[in-house]
């Protein structure tokens, strides 16, 4: 019996060759790359930082049948972290004035995405996998859900901290937004390139950006809360509002000079003591701006190099004997 299935299997896909008709084919694929975030610590405004400044790693999978020689589907799994930084994005003499160097605050988010997609190849494939081209190049889109969990460095033990159960904008209480989930959904679009290494391998580089629905990949999307709601609970408070600390927590940097400038060039105000002065000038203060991309929401890109191994087609038959 399987003798005969694996005959007639492989008879049929001979046929179809000398026929002239596409023998869809699976890949499997493993890739590693990097990984961007725009949003609130990243803006748009300046792509180029955004995008290499605070670039991390991403690894993933992923199954690819090819149903037709220009049609494809893929099911992914990518798990990649991104990260933000005020004081890395701003301190340059440039920026040091900014409102983004004054808030002082940071992130961190491992991401994990599964998606589903589809693939149109911009050059053909041609009969079967064996005789594809040597390059390829595709465009891909689809549906994805990934989740998340944003984290910060708690100054006061070096540890760090996942920031969604800590409220930092009031989240869960009377009159502010209920707290975020760490599960959303997003919209992968991108392009890639191929390059057959022989009849069974190949390697591939794309660039996939995600378009988010959440503002909160960051942690920081709304207004400042009342720093009472923080009471009892020491850590909240000090990673809700890190405007008037003295150092950059990550990398430990005196900000006292630049925070001077910063009330010079916002409130034309020269102070012995920069970073006492700030909350006088209510910045920071409940109700006032913590994010600043409110038309934005928070997405990511991932660019990777994956290697695609050509799975078997057909069964393979026992020799006649």
């Amino acid at each position: 019996m399987i003798l005969t299935f694996g005959l007639l299997l492989s008879n049929e896909r001979v046929q179809a060759q000398s026929r002239g008709i596409f023998v869809p084919y699976s890949t499997a694929g493993f890739g590693i790359g990097t990984s961007s975030y725009f949003g609130d610590f990243a803006p748009y405004r300046r792509p180029l930082a955004s995008t290499f400044y605070m670039m991390r790693w991403s690894v993933g999978g992923n199954y690819t049948r090819h149903f037709t020689p220009r049609l494809a589907a893929r099911a992914s799994f990518i798990y990649g972290r991104i990260a933000g930084d005020d004081y890395i994005m701003n301190r340059s003499s440039k920026y040091e004035n900014s409102v983004f160097y004054a808030r002082n605050q940071h992130f961190r988010n491992d991401l994990k995405e599964f998606s589903v997609q589809g693939i149109f190849k911009l050059i053909p494939d041609n009969r079967s996998y064996d005789r594809r081209p040597q390059f390829g190049a595709y465009l891909f889109a689809g549906i994805a859900l990934t989740a998340h969990n944003p984290k910060a460095l708690d100054s006061l033990n070096g540890d760090w901290v996942k920031l969604q159960p800590l409220g930092t904008e009031g989240q869960g209480n009377e009159g502010y937004r209920k707290p975020y989930s760490l599960v959303q959904f997003a919209i992968p679009l991108g392009i890639g390139v191929r390059y057959k290494i022989n009849s069974k391998l190949d390697v591939s580089a794309e660039l996939g950006f995600r378009k988010t629905f959440t503002d909160y990949l960051d942690d920081v999307a709304g207004n400042y809360a009342d720093p009472a709601l923080f009471a009892d609970n020491p850590t909240a408070l000090a990673v809700q509002n890190r405007s008037a600390n003295q150092f950059a927590t990550r990398k430990g940097a005196d900000r006292t000079e630049s925070i001077r400038k910063f009330l010079i060039s916002n409130y034309n105000l020269d102070s012995n003591d920069p970073l006492a002065t700030l909350p006088t000038t209510g910045y920071g203060a409940p109700g006032t701006p913590r994010g600043y991309s409110p038309k934005y929401k928070d997405n990511y890109m991932f660019g990777m190099i994956h290697i695609n191994y050509m799975l078997p087609s057909q069964i393979k038959c026992p020799p006649l004997k």
